[in-house]
């Protein structure tokens, strides 16, 4: 199991919020390049980058610190926020994205998504179901879809999406603990990988997922807040 470093970036900076609200942010740094580098020093072998204007606004906006990122570090970069067409999926891997997570396009323009599969390839198309009460959130968790996340999981399988990153809104920023009964319950309904993301705030945090067979666990609050040390979590992992 691959344990993730997020950085969120809102202005140019790297934050967290509470719970997906926009109004509840704490900055964590002004370097974003300097925070990866931290990351990278402590084993990371792979980033989550999400950018938190181009989630909400429909179209990436910090894809130029991604690039400093990408260009300044070894590892590859996991990018999600506002990625909504073929070119700008083209765009982001251009300037350093190994892989793109898209979320509000996979209920939107399923279509879409099976075009960047094909395009791309599996390896590099992630689909992120960000999931409120069971149901799945978009534009920058800023919408309910109505859709619920075990049926976007399977329409997105049978598009020929292979990999998800599945964040319970009410538990990411909270340092309170995954859901791990709604990770389980994902993994049984579909045979493609499962990243798990939100509420992880400890070292048996990580343990359990490990051993539900999650292939990686971001970690991001938790992280800042010194809560988890990255090269501990690694070698538990």
């Amino acid at each position: 199991m691959e344990v993730i470093p997020a950085i969120d970036l809102r202005d140019g900076r790297c934050v967290r919020l509470y719970q997906g609200d926009y109004a509840q942010e704490t900055v964590y740094s002004d370097d974003p390049v300097e925070v990866a580098l931290r990351w990278q020093e402590a084993g990371a072998v792979r980033l989550h980058v999400v950018d938190l204007d181009g989630a909400a606004r429909g179209e990436p906006a910090n894809l130029e610190i991604m690039a400093s990122i990408a260009g300044s570090t070894r590892m590859p970069i996991q990018l999600g926020g506002g990625i909504r067409s073929v070119e700008t999926i083209e765009r982001a891997i251009a300037m350093g994205a190994g892989r793109v997570v898209l979320g509000t396009s996979a209920v939107g323009d399923p279509g879409m998504v099976e075009t960047a599969c094909s395009r791309f390839g599996p390896e590099a198309i992630v689909v992120g179901v960000d999931a409120r009460d069971g149901l799945v959130a978009t534009r920058g968790w800023l919408e309910s879809s109505g859709v619920a996340a075990i049926d976007l999981v399977r329409k997105m399988t049978s598009l020929g999406v292979r990999r998800f990153v599945y964040t319970d809104i009410a538990r990411d920023g909270t340092m309170t603990e995954p859901n791990f009964q709604a990770i389980e319950d994902l993994m049984k309904a579909t045979e493609a990988v499962v990243i798990a993301s939100g509420g992880v705030s400890t070292l048996e945090h990580l343990g359990r997922l490990a051993r539900l067979g999650v292939d990686g666990a971001i970690v991001g609050k938790a992280l800042y807040e010194g809560a988890i040390d990255l090269r501990e979590a690694i070698a538990v992992a």
